[in-house]
């Protein structure tokens, strides 16, 4: 069955099928236990959502996440907090708006995450420009800033990654919820996109990269890299990337933790507990090319709070199962 197995991935890998968890096979579980937090916390008033990965720069925590009064994130801008701690946390402003009537960004702007990259601060946001039931419409921007409270300036290249012209692509419908990290030198730059015609279920994940932080983003020849998911959740571990991989999509990868050393041909190492919901982690690797990244211990995620949402915090207990013991 093993001889048969490999076969299959070598044909694969000859004819270029990314031979996604053809060999998949769980070493243990990912389960998670949730804290509530204090100032983007529940609050009757505002919905927060779409957090993203948490970094921290000297003495602070920070995470950016989109903010508005409807429940969903099409009528938003992002803001950003602080904290001492990763629990007590304090909101400090709008960080990204709206754009001018016209833009390509005028409607909204949320499910933010940041890049550290040649001494400055790099804020890719998706943004549509008109309402979402107006296809295809959602592109990923990016604002700079020379530190992390800002002033952030949008760049005059956004968008910097827009969904295919090609109908056929898995990603002409739009692209979404970027998750950055640096490999090889080169900045890489995971995302969610959909076809047209298809629906929330056939959502796939990509991967573009870039020889600047500020783009050209391009394609990589492979993508969709991951066959699924709708929440884009990644890491640097040892000298791979590893990916929390939600219900969307075939069924042996949902809910499950997928490892490539490549990043790019994923494999099922864990199956996932009670996964977090659009989370980010604390991942302080994620900028220093150091192969050395380490599996996350916690991060943030939003929750529901009544009819609107907020963020909370997770910790993630990894266990290995019995049998590779």
């Amino acid at each position: 069955m093993k001889l048969i197995s490999m076969f299959f991935c070598v044909i694969c890998l000859l004819i270029g099928i990314a031979p996604h968890t053809v060999q998949a096979q769980s070493q243990g579980t990912a389960s998670f236990t949730r804290t509530t937090l204090s100032g983007i916390g529940p609050d009757k008033s505002v919905s927060r959502r779409d957090p993203s990965d948490v970094i921290k720069v000297g003495g602070l925590y920070y995470v950016w996440y989109c903010r508005g009064l409807v429940k969903t994130g099409y009528n938003a801008t992002v803001w950003y907090a602080t904290s001492p701690d990763g629990m007590s946390w304090t909101e400090m402003g709008e960080a990204v708006g709206k754009g001018e009537a016209g833009a390509w960004d005028e409607a909204s702007v949320f499910t933010p995450n940041v890049l550290v990259a040649e001494d400055k601060y790099w804020l890719f946001y998706t943004a549509i420009s008109r309402s979402p039931k107006v296809k295809p419409d959602s592109k990923i921007g990016i604002a700079v800033s020379d530190s992390p409270d800002g002033p952030w300036q949008k760049l005059a290249a956004n968008t910097v990654l827009r969904n295919s012209d090609n109908e056929s692509d898995f990603d002409s419908h739009l692209v979404d919820d970027s998750c950055l990290m640096v490999r090889d030198g080169k900045y890489w730059c995971y995302y969610k996109g959909r076809q047209l015609g298809k629906g929330a279920a056939e959502t796939k994940m990509g991967l573009a990269i870039a020889e600047s932080p500020g783009g050209p983003y391009i394609r990589h020849p492979k993508s969709p890299v991951i066959p699924g998911n709708h929440e884009v959740v990644v890491w640097p571990q040892g000298p791979g990337v590893v990916a929390m991989v939600d219900e969307l999509g075939p069924k042996e990868i949902a809910n499950s933790i997928l490892y490539a050393e490549d990043g790019i041909h994923f494999t099922k190492t864990h199956d996932v507990i009670d996964r977090p919901k659009a989370a980010g982690t604390y991942r302080p690797e994620a900028f220093t090319d150091s192969n050395q990244g380490e599996a996350p211990t916690w991060g943030v995620e939003m929750d529901p709070a009544g009819k609107l949402f907020c963020i909370q915090r997770f910790v993630i207990d990894w266990e290995r199962s019995n049998e590779n013991e």
